[in-house]
């Protein structure tokens, strides 16, 4: 039996341009989105005094730095030279997402303090947690396709911040409902070691076993099953 292909196959140069305006429209969408987000989740935990919604427009901040190295690196006239870099500068900010959140939720467990209700904070959580996954799956599809390896681990940061959306609602409604304050924080770390591991995949290339991470670190397959559909 012929062993298959891992890899997408050969594009033309007119696909291939269709596909990289396709990752400067995603990019920018999640660009103007998380800038908006940002702004939101901030000045409403500031209003009330919630570790969760301040950490998730940190959150909101960090994803906005990993879309830029994408938009940096498909405003390029090759994009391929400059995947590279952009691979560490998007490993860069899951490490930065990973502190800001665990440094949060910790600060949250310590201290005790049970944040007061937010109605804007959780409509804000509710948006993200369905605008969130469209952004991730349409780039993630698109970087596969192209074989953009940061494009991948961007799409994968954005889906990071879609799940980090639903434990920011969960939290926000315990505590508002039951006054289970601890909830939030503790799945909060969760995320945190997630971010952590995906920061060491993007650092070494690793952005589901695309050709350029074949290319510049040897891998040879997939093995943690994100080329499936």
């Amino acid at each position: 039996m012929s062993a298959l292909s891992i890899g997408p196959r050969p594009l033309d140069g007119a696909r291939r341009r269709v596909l990289e305006q396709r990752i400067r429209w995603v990019v920018a969408a999640t660009i103007s989105y998380n800038v908006v987000e940002a702004v939101v989740a901030l000045a409403a935990g500031r209003v009330a005094s919630s570790s969760a919604l301040i950490g998730f427009g940190l959150d909101s901040v960090v994803e906005v730095l990993s879309a830029a190295a994408v938009a940096w690196q498909f405003a390029a006239p090759d994009p391929r030279t400059r995947e590279h870099v952009a691979m560490r500068l998007i490993a860069v900010s899951f490490f930065g997402l990973a502190v800001f959140v665990g440094a949060d939720a910790v600060r949250a467990l310590l201290t005790a303090h049970a944040p007061e209700h937010s109605t804007a904070g959780i409509v804000l959580a509710a948006v993200s947690l369905a605008v969130m996954p469209v952004l991730s799956w349409f780039e993630r599809r698109t970087g596969r396709e192209l074989g953009s390896a940061s494009a991948v681990a961007d799409s994968r940061q954005t889906l990071i911040c879609s799940v980090l959306s639903g434990v920011l609602l969960v939290g926000l409604l315990l505590n508002s409902t039951l006054g289970w304050w601890w909830a939030d924080p503790l799945a909060a770390l969760a995320i945190a070691g997630f971010a952590v591991r995906e920061g060491v995949e993007a650092w070494r290339g690793d952005a589901c076993c695309t050709p350029v991470a074949q290319l510049v670190h040897g891998n040879d397959g997939c093995d943690d099953g994100c080329c499936d559909d």
